[in-house]
């Protein structure tokens, strides 16, 4: 493509270049990097307590000397299923010191679906919470699972708090992880202080597997999307680029977004550490948190989805000035709404623009300018060395300005494949070009807009859920003859889940609810059933979805509806 083809740059704001330089680098080089520049600045906040760059270096690398005493060897695979605390920033960047994969692991999956991403990914080791310990142990035999590595919120905490947590843990009825002693859990940090002179044992290639994200792609089948070294390193350069004010050695990120989440990942994390960031770490996104430490560290850059921001702006001891540090936001995973942007900003003083990307592309593509023209209701820009293009959907010619077709990537992002699975891999690419499943269209000055999902995937205040997926599970039920799920909108999360169900028998809401929560993690259970008498189809026999869509908006009444 050339530049005539490439409207979007003449939309560049005057220090964003259209190409970088992409240097042969990894993914622990940033951390490396940061520990030599910045050894002595904080890199992670968390509830008080405070890590530099040199001890979280040096905790990374007893790590990896630590799993390769274990057995793990260049390309086997780590899982990962923390939640944001400094435990997970060390098993990160100590699997790739120790030449390891990163299997992303939700620590929201059920039994069923924890099994099948171990089976699939071969993880032999995982790090995981302590509260998700008896959850792993139960799938353990069916899956390559050889150890497993726990520990707890408590164990990152200062010493005050560690002692105390208990107590506050009783006191909000949450519960408690107990590990009888004769279990053959391996503790994180006792382990780690085991470790003989720490050293960087591995050294890994550009082009070496980094992370196995999982998906649904274009199918709604989760499987991994394979991202190299150079491929989330080029993200984060793209990323600095286009946050070209970022203060190396001076900002403070906010890590509210799930860092298994790609985005958070690769914004909250990698980027975070590359420029020498403190990142203050929140391990559940719940408002009375997130406000705290808005208030307690004062972020300078809080990347976040729609809702986060919301749950700000609605808190009811939401003050004047609680914002006031927060100079630049970008927000993924869903549709930023026109209100919350411009009431946020308003009370921040900052910049808060939308973005979009996916975990095939690690994950960012797009982004408004954030210090130039911000056009609300589009995506913004294809970042520096990301090439666009709209086509049909039909013939798959090139579409111009202004026409409707799917939106395709390419660039120094974009994954190597699916983990194993070649058909799905070809599947994905039209001659070079990512799939990305959503109808889109270009305006004249290059910017994108997301008119539609050209799948059903249903985003849930960030997190996707997949249809199909949750039929699957309502299909076993003996009482259900048929289901179809729909996304519905829903104000705090975008949109919720909500399942139509055609009946063999007699079954209940309440029914169908525990069914499904004892297989699927809790933000893919329908938040509302709606019982029918049959579903509407195509000649074929294809369920049409659409017709679903358009009868909850009408608000027309099925027969027997929850």
């Amino acid at each position: 493509m050339d530049r005539a083809e490439r409207p979007w740059l003449s939309s560049y704001e005057p220090e964003v270049p259209p190409t970088l330089d992409y240097p042969p680098e990894t993914v622990d080089s940033l951390l490396k990097s940061a520990a030599a520049r910045f050894g002595n600045r904080t890199a992670i906040s968390f509830f008080g307590r405070r890590t530099n760059y040199r001890e979280l270096l040096r905790r990374s690398l007893q790590f990896a000397h630590n799993i390769r005493k274990l057995g793990l060897r260049k390309g086997d695979r780590v899982a990962l299923m923390l939640p944001n605390m400094p435990a997970y920033v060390v098993a990160y960047y100590g699997t790739f010191l120790a030449g390891g994969v990163v299997a992303q692991t939700n620590p929201l999956y059920t039994e069923r679906e924890l099994e099948t991403q171990l089976a699939d990914c071969g993880a032999r080791w995982i790090v995981c919470l302590d509260l998700l310990y008896a959850r792993v142990c139960s799938v353990k035999p069916r899956t390559p699972l050889q150890a497993v590595i726990v520990t707890g919120i408590a164990d990152d905490l200062p010493a005050v708090k560690r002692w105390l947590y208990p107590w506050m843990q009783k006191r909000k009825k949450a519960p408690i992880a107990k590990i009888p002693p004769n279990e053959p859990a391996i503790r994180l940090y006792p382990w780690l202080d085991t470790a003989e002179a720490p050293d960087d044992p591995v050294h890994n290639a550009p082009d070496d597997l980094a992370v196995l994200q999982y998906t649904g792609g274009t199918t709604g089948r989760p499987k991994g999307a394979m991202l190299t070294h150079a491929n989330l390193t080029a993200n984060v350069r793209q990323c600095r680029a286009w946050l070209h004010r970022a203060r190396e050695g001076e900002e403070v990120a906010l890590g509210a977004v799930p860092f298994f989440h790609v985005y958070g990942m690769t914004v909250a994390m990698n980027f975070a550490v590359s420029i020498g960031a403190t990142m203050t770490l929140i391990p559940k996104f719940e408002p009375d948190l997130l406000l705290g430490a808005i208030r307690g560290t004062r972020p300078t850059m809080f990347p976040g989805a729609p809702t986060m921001y919301l749950s700000v702006l609605k808190h009811p001891k939401h003050r004047p000035g609680d914002l006031a540090s927060i100079r630049v936001c970008v927000s993924g995973s869903a549709p930023l709404p026109l209100d919350v942007q411009q009431e946020f900003e308003l009370k921040s003083g900052g910049k808060l623009v939308e973005g979009y990307g996916l975990s095939e592309a690690s994950p960012v593509t797009h982004a408004n300018p954030i210090w130039g023209e911000n056009r609300t209701g589009t995506i913004g820009l294809p970042w520096p060395d990301t090439d666009c293009r709209i086509v049909d959907t039909d013939t798959g010619e090139p579409l111009g300005p202004g026409q409707i077709g799917e939106l395709q990537i390419r660039g120094p992002q974009v994954m190597r494949g699916y983990w194993n699975r070649p058909e799905e891999t070809a599947a994905a690419f039209d001659d070079g070009w990512l799939r990305t499943g959503d109808l889109a269209s270009m305006d004249e000055q290059g910017y994108f807009r997301i008119v539609e999902r050209l799948k059903d995937m249903i985003n849930c205040g960030g997190f996707k859920v997949y249809p199909r997926e949750v039929e699957e599970v309502l299909f076993e039920h003996p009482a259900v003859r048929e289901a179809a799920v729909v996304g519905v909108p829903d104000g705090y999360r975008g949109e919720t889940v909500k399942a139509f169900v055609v009946r063999q028998s007699g079954v209940t809401e309440d029914e169908l609810n525990r069914f499904c929560r004892e297989r699927l993690a809790a933000y893919k259970v329908p938040r509302q059933y709606e019982f029918v008498d049959a579903l509407p189809k195509s000649a074929v026999g294809k369920v049409l979805r659409r017709l679903l869509k358009e009868r909850t908006e009408s608000g027309s009444d099925g027969e027997g509806k929850s």
